[in-house]
């Protein structure tokens, strides 16, 4: 009778606390030393100590003298499955706040350099009392801990770990949201702090609904211009070997986790990505929304994407050495950025016509003078003779994606590379669209502009209006070609249905991700960067993006006095054996044959007949 009474005891327990049938674990008690003694608000090894967060006193907390990536754990001695986390806030006033974005870790190494994440707190807690969170994480750990959010000074009164021991295994892995989860800790704890001082990290991305891990070493470090300048960093991640990321097309290196502070839709980027993929840009870069850790601390929602480089799945020219000096081989790959910021790079050099141009690659630190006068002198060489040295395909492609997003950055920076062998320079790929979409103060509203917007208040670097103006406004052949493009994207798919069904789809995937954000980063009622207004919530800054791609896109149509006619294109059987001739859509005889004919949208006349078709 009295072990039954037990077992009820434990049951009703178990029900009115909702506390896992796991055993409460302890351990040694582990965790940031200086703390804050608020009495004198001096740093102490001795008052508000980590260990307050286990002495099973709600009265009591831990405070730490520093107020980021600080945390409280224990080492329980041997790997244990956690199954359920508790805790309380320190009782004061702001107490209740300062777990938000709190995040729990388990690791197999004292330094967290493995940690995985096991939960991340996102509700206020609750004074005087245990808040408890299941955990959905099958891998078992030796020490765990909490770290507090961020300006927090941990300040916790009391923290639980509840599991059972063993090894567990990686079938079930917890993320923050939907989203991917990228976990980042670094040697030391060090924070990421310019653009040149790698620091020796370890990574971990956990997706598919964490039953999929990467875990790799590298290094990391902050990339970027402007976008350095916000709280919210951007970093570029290094492994130490190439890594299949998510479902990027190739293994690399080097990848990029973009910020996007100023662009509270968290989309921009990617839909830009989206537009040049149906514009026809022979690479565009990979890009995925996903969560950011960076040492226990929640650093919000971000695109991880590609490093633009030279590389066989994304700048896919070839890669020199400083050998290649001489006849053929010194011909290329080059890859460049003209470039606002160029002064501010090692490896660049002014044009004749006054435009700046960074020398991507070969990289500074390998390139030579007979390699860099080369590039230099073909450079001018283009810019004065664009019509024989400019592949108008890219360069038009590229522009339309521009103009169709709106971007006032377009030409502030613009890639380009030349292959081997090769006597054209190419555009591309597309970057940077933080500002498009109706996202900058300076150009709003775009749509009410009569002309494009790299003439209508976008920024150039250079020279870089002029050198467009000679290719899109001044030459007739180049104008029509850039009408077959349009034709061919927008029969191919580029229509605002598709383009609106886009962006219902992504604003549904980063719901869960948005929200975490705006808590971490309060911003979506104050104007950043260069805001235009206010609108009030994620919902309305989505909606005005949709709202803006459904005006550009009848704009573009109207500015390149182009009617679009749904599904006017049919695929035509040609009789070879019978003459025809091609035309493109403006008019222009492109000769009596297909073979040879660039992809796009032709007409085809055979005898009486005159009809659309499609080049693939």
């Amino acid at each position: 009778m009295g072990k039954f009474l037990s077992t009820l005891s434990c049951l009703m327990l178990f029900c009115l606390t909702g506390i896992s049938a796991d055993d409460k674990l302890t351990g040694t008690v582990i965790g940031t030393k200086d703390c804050v003694d608020y009495s004198t608000n001096r740093k102490t090894t001795t008052v508000n100590t980590c260990a307050n967060a286990f002495d099973s006193d709600l009265n009591t907390f831990f405070a730490s003298w520093d107020r980021n990536y600080t945390w409280a754990g224990l080492d329980l001695g041997s790997p244990h499955v956690i199954t359920r986390v508790g805790w309380s806030p320190r009782n004061d006033g702001l107490g209740e706040e300062r777990v938000v974005l709190g995040v729990f870790e388990g690791s197999n190494s004292p330094d967290f350099m493995d940690a995985l994440p096991l939960y991340l707190i996102d509700e206020r807690g609750k004074i005087g009392q245990m808040s408890y969170a299941d955990v959905s994480c099958s891998r078992g750990f030796r020490y765990v801990r909490y770290i507090g959010p961020d300006d927090a000074r941990c300040n916790i009164a009391e923290l639980e770990f509840y599991g059972h021991e063993g090894q567990g295994d990686d079938t079930h892995l917890y993320q923050v949201t939907n989203l991917p989860t990228v976990s980042i800790h670094t040697k030391d704890g060090v924070i990421p702090y310019d653009k040149e001082h790698e620091i020796a990290s370890h990574f971990t991305i956990i997706s598919d609904n964490g039953t999929r891990i990467l875990s790799e070493p590298g290094s990391t470090r902050e990339r970027g211009n402007a976008s350095r300048s916000f709280p919210k960093k951007p970093y570029r991640i290094k492994f130490d070997k190439k890594q299949l990321v998510l479902d990027a097309p190739g293994k690399a290196k080097k990848w990029t986790l973009i910020n996007n502070y100023g662009d509270k839709t968290l989309m921009r980027n990617l839909l830009a990505f989206e537009l040049s993929r149906r514009l026809g840009m022979p690479y565009t870069p990979y890009g995925a929304a996903v969560d950011v850790l960076l040492n226990g601390e929640y650093k919000g929602c971000y695109q991880l994407c590609d490093q633009v480089q030279v590389h066989p799945h994304r700048v896919n020219i070839t890669e020199m050495t400083p050998f290649d000096i001489y006849g053929s081989a010194l011909s290329g790959g080059y890859f460049i950025e003209i470039d606002a910021y160029a002064n501010q790079e090692k490896s660049w050099f002014n044009s004749a016509k006054n435009n700046p141009v960074t020398i991507k690659s070969p990289d500074e630190d390998s390139i030579t003078t007979q390699q860099k006068s080369y590039i230099r002198n073909y450079f001018n060489t283009m810019e004065s003779q664009w019509e024989t040295y400019l592949d108008k395909n890219t360069f038009l492609r590229h522009f339309l994606v521009g103009e169709l997003s709106g971007n006032t950055d377009t030409y502030w920076s613009v890639f380009m590379y030349k292959e081997r062998d090769d006597d054209l320079m190419y555009t591309g790929p597309v970057w940077d669209f933080d500002l498009a979409f109706d996202n900058d103060q300076r150009t709003y509203p775009v749509c009410s502009k009569n002309d494009y917007i790299y003439r209508s208040g976008g920024s150039c670097a250079g020279n870089m209006r002029s050198f467009v103006d000679k290719i899109v406004i001044l030459n007739a052949a180049a104008k029509a070609q850039m009408l077959d493009i349009w034709d061919e994207a927008r029969q191919s798919g580029l229509t605002e249905e598709n383009l609106v069904a886009w962006i219902d789809e992504m604003e549904a995937e980063l719901q869960q991700s948005q929200r975490l954000n705006f808590m971490r980063w309060d911003v979506m009622n104050r104007l950043v960067h260069q805001n235009v207004k206010l609108w009030g919530s994620y919902t309305a800054e989505v909606q005005n993006v949709r709202r803006f791609m459904k005006e550009r896109l009848a704009w573009m149509d109207k500015k390149l006095q182009y009617t679009y006619v749904p599904n006017a294109i049919v695929e035509l059987d040609v009789d070879l054996s019978l003459p025809y001739q091609v035309f493109s859509l403006s008019g222009l005889y492109c000769g009596h044959r297909l073979d040879g004919l660039r992809p796009g949208v032709y007409v085809v006349r055979q005898g009486q007949s005159a009809r659309k078709m499609v080049v693939r």
